[in-house]
């Protein structure tokens, strides 16, 4: 595992800074995938002993955690290269993580932390995990999923084309 993250430092330095949300519209099914992920770098990295960036400054813990599957190297790569690739957004999109995903904050809640409405926070935070989730699969964090775009032509609702066709 440290072979397949140690690549991700020199990549997503390269990832384009430019970001249109609307671009890539099957990066929503990425987005429950993102969170989730974040979720485990928030623990990771509080286990490692260091909050994330996002969040403030460093933090030792005073018991040792036990890791499951991976070493502490992987652990520590893992926590970096997300930490890079959350480096990557806006600062309103690593606020909007920080509070709703990171910290738990409800919508309301962060709306007020940071100052503006619900509405931008509704707005804004699908575009930022969609945007993480674009870097997430640019550098190889998450891998992509069978193409939704081809699911969704096979599963047409529509019969079988029939050579006979009534005419009224």
């Amino acid at each position: 595992m440290t072979a397949a993250l140690g690549f991700l430092a020199a990549s997503v330095d390269s990832f384009e800074d430019s970001w249109d949300s609307g671009r890539n519209p099957d990066l929503c099914f990425y987005r429950k995938r993102t969170e989730a992920l974040l979720r485990r770098y928030f623990r990771m990295s509080v286990e490692v002993g260091k909050l994330p960036s996002i969040l403030g400054q460093e933090f030792f813990r005073s018991k040792v955690t036990s890791y499951r599957a991976s070493s502490f190297e992987d652990v520590v790569i893992f926590v970096h290269d997300v930490e890079r690739s959350l480096s990557k957004l806006d600062r309103l999109s690593q606020d909007l993580i920080a509070r709703v995903i990171l910290q738990g904050f409800s919508y309301e809640e962060a709306a007020r932390l940071l100052g503006c409405c619900r509405r931008t926070v509704d707005r804004k935070l699908p575009d930022a995990l969609d945007h993480l989730s674009e870097i997430f699969l640019a550098v190889g964090i998450l891998k992509v999923l069978s193409a939704p775009a081809e699911a969704a032509e096979e599963a047409c609702q529509e019969g079988e084309e029939d050579e006979y066709l009534a005419i009224m």
